[in-house]
């Protein structure tokens, strides 16, 4: 597989690799990936401690460097000039696909403006199991990723209320139950919806019940721990 992954890297123009890391479960890394990331000759990454311990585990030793949501308006042009030197990079986030609910977007959109080829590789994001685990229809659906923490979040409620299709939202667990009561209100109390956590862990869980039976349950079962996908019927 390493000659192969090395192939890859060295017969293609492409210069920027986003790569998808796992949002739970390690084995979840696929080959590609690995070897994306030991043959790219940088890898910026969302947090280097969490991103580092992923790398240590894959004897994966290519330099990383820091990109986030802080730095990330900083550092894009940085970044540009390194590709356009010649230089092969990766970005990848703490877990899942850069650019869905996470930094990537910036970067990915100043290489099509600077002509660099991007390559993103095939690979773990949350709302997909969860989407597909809930039950609900997925032909169709609207990702609305993190809602707003305050200013636009109730304006954001009332747009989703009148959606037909079923509707995915990331939650932290300290915002669980207040998304619940807002999906109670906005939603209505019977509407049916699904609560995936800890996705790919041993502890995995997806809970479906309608949202007034959900709040009663995430209510009375004490700490809730990991970031949350709630899936939505639509109206």
């Amino acid at each position: 597989m390493s000659n192969f992954g090395a192939y890859f890297i060295i017969k293609t123009n492409y210069m920027l690799f986003i790569v998808p890391t796992p949002v739970g479960n390690l084995e979840d890394m696929t080959f590609r990936a690995i070897n994306t990331l030991k043959e790219v000759d940088l890898i910026y990454a969302e947090d280097t401690r969490t991103s580092g311990k992923l790398l240590k585990h894959y004897d994966i030793a290519t330099p990383l460097r820091s990109y986030h949501s802080f730095n990330e308006h900083k550092i894009v042009d940085q970044i540009i000039k390194e590709l356009s030197g010649g230089l092969k990079i990766a970005l990848i986030s703490d877990a899942g696909t850069p650019g869905i609910s996470d930094p990537g977007f910036l970067l990915t959109r100043a290489c099509h403006e600077s002509n660099i080829k991007v390559s993103c590789l095939p690979g773990p994001t949350a709302f997909v199991p969860a989407l597909v685990s809930s039950g609900l229809p997925c032909d169709k659906f609207y990702f609305e990723g993190f809602l707003p923490h305050k200013k636009g979040r109730q304006t954001r409620w009332k747009f989703l209320s009148h959606l037909e299709d079923t509707i995915v939202i990331y939650e932290s667990p300290y915002r669980l139950i207040k998304s619940l009561e807002e999906a109670k209100e906005f939603l209505g109390p019977d509407r049916m919806a699904c609560v995936s956590r800890e996705i790919s862990k041993i502890y995995e869980e997806h809970k479906k019940d309608t949202v007034e039976n959900l709040l009663e349950y995430f209510n009375g079962s004490g700490t809730v721990k990991g970031e949350m996908v709630i899936c939505f019927h639509g109206k």
